[in-house]
């Protein structure tokens, strides 16, 4: 195993009430299923409207449909549902929250095992440079990144279909897998294995039987549904970490909050509150909102909406482009911003 799996960060937390704190941590099966039971009802009903189109209106609305469809659908992978169920805190009865979890990981093609353990290396060293390879900064997208994730994601299918292939066939490869699922853990490196035939073997026969019974839009709504329409998640999930500090202990300087719409924010399973998702990993979503209020006062300003995150995202990553060891360092409390943006 290499040695930097031993390496432990003195990581900064706001200070909490114990007894608020544990309040907070407490999950709950209701709210679990008041989250992910309307969610799957809004994706069914999607893609029934999407079917529908399919088989009455004129193409333009068909693609709209779809469109729809793909954009809700997208929040039941790794920035939205599989994401949280991955980290078991929604659901206090641990059936549930594993059965959802394979449901939700299937639908999107997400090899949880692979991502439970990638993800348990990054809260643990967070964008920490050389020990964190889930998420490495500096990160820059082109124009051609852009084009995919409003179009049809043909990279990203690419890409899923080559790892899940890969792994299906038991290979570890890289050096950031080779150290979560080192040699000597051969349970987990076959439940990874035995979890990617699983993808490929049932969409394979989905597809098949799509074709076969000539369901043709189900091919759109269930077997490529994850690889389209993904703009929303994408604008969500890449506020996270970009242009922030890597390589300190301190996650109001690594992670960003920003303030959504409670439609947004209950797609994207309240992982708009990052730095205290990040802080305190064991308070479920549902109560991120509630540890926001109890720790503000020691956090940096929270952006007020998707628009002002990216207003300074855009001009941050320019500058990167160009000097790749800038970063922006938000103001903490009873400080101003050691960097101004401005467009």
């Amino acid at each position: 195993m290499n040695s930097s799996n031993d390496v432990r960060i003195n990581w900064y937390h706001s200070p909490i009430d114990k007894d608020v704190l544990r309040s907070l941590t407490a999950r709950s099966d209701w709210k679990a299923f008041a989250q992910i039971l309307p969610q799957l009802l809004l994706t069914a009903a999607t893609a029934v409207g999407a079917y529908l189109a399919w088989l009455h209106l004129s193409w333009p609305l068909v693609v709209l449909a779809l469109y729809l469809h793909a954009t809700v659908y997208s929040f039941l992978g790794l920035s939205g549902a599989g994401h949280e169920l991955c980290h078991g805190t929604p659901f206090k009865t641990r059936f549930w929250n594993e059965f959802f979890l394979k449901l939700v990981a299937f639908l999107s093609y997400t090899n949880y095992i692979h991502f439970r353990a990638s993800h348990n290396g990054h809260h643990k060293w967070t964008v920490h440079k050389g020990i964190d390879l889930e998420v490495v900064l500096p990160i820059a997208i082109n124009k051609r990144d852009i084009f995919w994730m409003l179009t049809f994601n043909i990279m990203a299918l690419k890409f899923i279909l080559q790892m899940t292939f890969r792994h299906a066939c038991g290979i570890i490869k890289g050096e950031w897998e080779e150290r979560i699922f080192p040699e000597t853990d051969k349970e987990n490196r076959r439940k990874l294995r035995d979890w990617a035939r699983i993808i490929l073997v049932g969409h394979l026969l989905l597809a098949a039987a799509f074709i076969y019974f000539k369901l043709w839009p189900l091919l759109f709504i269930v077997t490529l549904a994850p690889f389209y329409g993904g703009w929303l998640n994408f604008l969500c999930g890449f506020t996270q970490h970009v242009g922030l500090s890597p390589s300190v202990p301190d996650f109001r300087l690594c992670c960003r909050t920003v303030i959504l719409s409670r439609l947004t924010r209950f797609f994207y399973w309240h992982m708009n509150y990052h730095i205290e998702h990040h802080m305190y990993a064991a308070v479920p979503f549902y109560n991120l909102r509630h540890l926001r209020k109890a720790i503000e006062a020691d956090l940096p300003p929270a952006y007020p909406g998707l628009l002002a995150a990216w207003r300074e995202i855009i001009p941050i990553m320019r500058k990167q482009k160009e000097d790749p060891t800038y970063v922006f360092v938000p103001p903490l409390p009873g400080e101003k911003a050691e960097i101004d943006i401005i467009l």
